[in-house]
């Protein structure tokens, strides 16, 4: 046991007491003086200390510390046997007379926002368990539709907003770019992104435009276009949170847009099939573009090999896939990045029949020959001055529509190539498509194009027999995906519901008639909701037929309160609008001012 110690000072003046060890050397003490009645104070200089030595634990560390970045959350496995539940106590039988329960209302569906299954960043993870369900965020953003989306829709909308790379392959028809542009418009709001580019075929992007205007009118949206200066400075545009280019102009500028550095939160690809050759200078031009999320829309993310879907992930999440793995692995591999729905799955939510007006930008020639037959034409007419009859005004709006359909001089044609891309989904999904036109002639032209597709031709020209047959052929040989339609011939007398798909390459004087061609597919006994396409060329005379077709429809509409559908001819163009298309004084309106 540790003992006091007793020390006395040289003076007598004090002493210390000392509990524990024993000091290895005396304290020191100096006099400043030899006075008797005046004591020094000793003062302590140096006071060394024998104690134990301390115990001394080594922890190594490493050099380079692991910088945690993501954590990987397993998913749930089922147990492999069901366990049995236990057994419930007897309940008497409640008596007769007892009132019945009342049933509850049911709840409103709510659809989650639920992260990606692979790995996930911490950080988004919490992002995702602390944000509410869609439809309570939809309503707190104050953000209003056009329509409601379908519930497949929303849950569309929340597969792709947590997503950094992500397909969506939802069968034509069914809102890929609605449900692009709510996303990105949910972002957007949420402050996850500030500039986003959109890419899409060059006849698609007037349609894009609209469909901003229609689902995010808030938004600014830009297109890039025009001469090389003003495209450097649609690139450099800081203040537009939507960009919005065509495959051309990207592999086009793409030395410009790495020379501005040009960044984005977000690309977004429609039709991303054109990116499946992976080797195509539009691949590379794509795929160099600086981003942070990668959306791609088709409806055909497989359609020769597996490769094309590898391809497709060069962009979305480049390296994920390899082109050696086995097509289960591939689809292992993928599961988490693809959403793919068919009208089948989501029939419960879907109307009868579902309308496309795809809004299409000519190509440069046809737009040349347009303009200068629009302009001709109309210099000819005022010219006639009342002399213009309405057979010399129909006789300028057939031809403007042909070229509408087909330049008359190149051959070029911006419809068909957007019914082209069409065609590719439906036969990749084995359905069947009806192709409307009011020409023979194009339909001629149409079936030399469409021979991959095994286009069939059915018109009043045609013998009963060799309609018949074609008929036939194309109900029940596979091969054959599309049928080439008359108005004339097509639009009545036929039952063709086992057509999912309807285009009208070219529109009809009047909606009654349309509606009776459309309802050789949409009948009773037909397979399943049909999606109906209008192809109408931008800026160009059907714009204005459809306008003024469009308000005689809702008008007759509201007459009419939902009872029979008007005569066919009875919403047609009179005499006073057609003349009013070219904006020209009608014939009948200058005769009674006369």
């Amino acid at each position: 046991m540790p003992q006091e110690i007793q020390r006395t000072t040289p003076t007598g003046l004090g002493s210390y007491a000392l509990r524990g060890a024993e000091l290895s050397l005396p304290p020191l003490t100096l006099l400043p003086t030899w006075r008797v009645d005046a004591p020094p104070r000793p003062r302590v200089l140096r006071l060394p200390l024998a104690g134990p030595t301390p115990a001394v634990t080594s922890i190594s560390l490493l050099d380079a510390m692991p910088k945690v970045s993501s954590y990987r959350f397993p998913r749930a496995v089922a147990a492999p046997v069901a366990l049995a539940a236990p057994p419930r106590p007897a309940t008497a039988q409640p008596p007769a007379s007892a009132e019945p329960a009342v049933r509850r209302p049911d709840r409103p569906a709510r659809t989650r926002i639920a992260p990606p299954g692979d790995v996930v960043r911490m950080e988004e993870r919490l992002w995702f368990l602390l944000q509410p369900d869609l439809e309570t965020l939809l309503r707190s953003c104050h953000l209003d539709f056009p329509r409601r989306p379908f519930p497949f829709q929303l849950e569309g909308m929340a597969f792709l907003m947590p997503r950094h790379a992500a397909v969506l392959a939802d069968e034509m028809g069914l809102g890929k770019s609605m449900q692009a542009i709510s996303s990105i418009r949910l972002l957007i709001h949420a402050g996850e992104a500030r500039r986003v580019l959109v890419v899409c075929p060059k006849g698609l992007v007037s349609n894009w435009v609209r469909e901003f205007g229609d689902w995010a009118p808030e938004i600014p949206v830009a297109v890039i276009e025009g001469d090389p200066q003003r495209r450097r400075w649609q690139w450099a545009l800081s203040d537009v949170a939507v960009k919005v280019a065509n495959y051309e102009s990207v592999v086009r500028d793409r030395e410009l847009i790495a020379e501005l550095k040009a960044s984005f939160d977000l690309v977004v690809l429609d039709e991303a099939q054109r990116i499946k050759n992976s080797a195509s200078q539009t691949s590379h031009a794509i795929r160099a573009l600086s981003r942070r999320r990668s959306w791609a829309l088709t409806g055909t993310p497989v359609e020769n090999s597996a490769d094309d879907i590898v391809g497709l992930f060069e962009f979305v999440a480049p390296g994920h896939l390899d082109e050696r793995m086995s097509p289960r692995a591939l689809g292992a591999a993928a599961a988490d990045h693809v959403l793919r729905r068919t009208k089948d799955k989501v029939l419960k939510d879907l109307p009868p029949r579902l309308n496309r007006d795809e809004r299409i930008e000519l190509t440069p020639e046809q737009r040349e020959t347009y303009r200068q037959a629009e302009e001709d034409g109309v210099l000819r007419l005022a010219d006639m001055g009342r002399s213009a009859t309405i057979r010399h005004v129909f006789e300028l709006v057939l031809r403007l529509k042909q070229v509408c359909n087909f330049d008359t001089h190149s051959g070029e044609s911006a419809k068909l190539d957007c019914l082209k891309a069409d065609l590719e989904e439906v036969q990749a999904s084995g359905r069947k498509a009806l192709v409307f036109s009011q020409w023979v002639e194009t339909l001629g032209k149409l079936e030399k194009e469409l021979t991959p597709f095994g286009a069939l031709q059915y018109h009043g020209g045609m013998s009963t027999a060799a309609r018949d047959e074609a008929i036939q052929r194309f109900k029940n040989d596979r091969r054959h995906s599309v049928l080439l339609l008359s108005y004339g011939a097509g639009a009545v007398g036929l039952n063709l519901q086992f057509s999912q798909y309807v285009f009208l390459f070219d529109r009809w004087w009047n909606p009654a008639v349309e509606d009776q061609a459309v309802n050789r597919a949409h009948r009773i006994g037909a397979a399943g909701a049909v999606t109906v396409t209008r192809y109408l060329a931008a800026d160009t005379i059907e714009e204005r037929i459809d306008e003024v077709l469009r308000k005689k429809r809702d008008l007759s509409e509201l007459i009419l309160s939902q009872s029979e559908p008007p005569e066919a001819g009875s919403t047609g163009l009179t005499v006073d609008e057609l003349f009013a298309l070219f904006r020209l004084p009608s014939p009948s309106r200058s005769a009674a001012a006369a």
